[in-house]
């Protein structure tokens, strides 16, 4: 049976910049190497950003790499973009939301909404440390994911 009672991981921070900006890096997800502490490769197939763009993952946590295969799921040019990871079948997405003072704010965002994927959840139990453990990093992870593409925005 797959884990069906996940709950949404979530992180948000402001960024001094406007959402066109921002949307310029969230949205090419090829960046997602420079930002994330577990991405390592993103190859975007075809090379377009659009729904139902295919992507592989080469992901890495020490000496350890596996690969993720992801299809963009929702694409609203300047306010988010969401892509499924059919291995594990999450959705990571990130937002975007104008400020009052002209920046924007970016929340990350994963949801589980068919559950987590046996197979994901017994490799994540036997060689990540379990579901616990792998939920906490990565939420780790999001806020520093968010504080990178924070800095690329402001510079």
């Amino acid at each position: 049976m797959p884990l069906t009672d996940v709950a949404p991981l979530e992180a948000s921070t402001e960024i001094d910049a406007p959402p066109a900006q921002v949307w310029a890096l969230v949205s090419d997800l090829r960046h997602m190497p420079r930002w994330s502490p577990q991405c390592a490769k993103t190859f975007l197939r075809g090379g377009e950003m659009k729904v139902g763009a295919k992507m592989v993952n080469v992901n890495r946590r020490g000496l350890l790499v596996w690969p993720t295969q992801g299809q963009v799921v929702d694409l609203v040019p300047e306010k988010r973009v969401a892509f499924r990871i059919k291995e594990n079948w999450t959705v990571w997405s990130f937002d975007l939301e104008p400020t009052a003072a002209g920046g924007t704010r970016l929340t990350q965002r994963r949801d589980a909404p068919k559950g987590i994927s046996d197979l994901s959840v017994k490799l994540t139990d036997r060689v990540l440390g379990g579901v616990d453990d792998f939920t906490a990093e990565l939420q780790r992870g999001m806020a520093q994911t968010l504080a990178k593409i924070k800095a690329d925005a402001e510079r």
